[in-house]
Parts: C-alpha cells; structure tokens; sequence
C-alpha cells in the first residue's frame, strides 16, 4: 500500500510534527483543521467563516490526494460552544450535502481561544480503471 504525506505549509505541522493530510492507498486521512488562511495566517471572528475556510483547507489537501469533498466518508466536528454549532449546518451542507457522510460533533476545547471550530476528515478514492 502506498502512503505519503500532504502539507498545507503551515508551521504547525513542522513544530507539532504532523502532516495536514496521509494518503495510505484508497484512504485519505485529513488532520482536524481549522479556519486559519494558511496563506495569511489569519482568522475570522465568525464561526460560519471559519467553517466555511475549514472547508477550503479540507478541499486543497483532498486535491493534493487526487480526491475532493464528495469522497469524504466521515467528518468530526469539534466545536468549544455548542452553541455554535447549528449555525454553522448550511455551510456543512453545502460542503458535505452530496457526500453525506458519517458524522461526530465534540464539544471541547481547541488550542487557540480565536478557534471556533475544528473539522477532521477522511476520504475514500477508490482507484479508477
């Protein structure tokens, strides 16, 4: 089985010491992710901005594996207020309505106190042909 590591080039991968994503053969692996824009390091204070830039973080790691969001099978949501959560259903819906996969929400505590939520993914691609 084939497995290599995908990076979103953001530094905590390299001072955590962990990957944005693993591909192991038809398995894609996203790591939790949040609403930071890697390319300017910054986020949003509104938790439907944040998921919806989760989303996007998700979809260019999925395309770094040859795969996209229709090919998620499960997703975990952790969110420090639950409160937070139902307002956040249309974006979830319009990134994962099609792949309706199987999902967790968590209620806990995230590393930064400007994160209101994190999103974790895995895919499955099978192989074509």
């Amino acid at each position: 089985m084939k497995r290599y590591t995908i990076s979103s080039g953001s530094r905590f991968e390299t001072d955590i010491g962990y990957s944005r994503a693993v591909v192991a053969g038809d398995w894609i692996m996203v790591s939790g992710t949040t609403g930071f824009d890697y390319a300017t390091m910054t986020i949003s204070d509104d938790v439907r901005e944040q998921a919806q830039q989760c989303f996007k973080n998700i979809a260019a790691a999925l395309a770094q594996a040859g795969a996209h969001l229709d090919d998620v099978v499960r997703v975990t949501y952790i969110l420090p207020n639950t409160a937070d959560f139902e307002p956040c259903w249309p974006v979830l819906r319009k990134y994962l309505g099609q792949a309706r996969p199987a999902a967790t929400m968590v209620c806990a505590g995230l590393l930064d106190p400007r994160m209101k939520i994190e999103i974790e993914v895995t895919a499955w691609k099978p192989p074509t042909g």
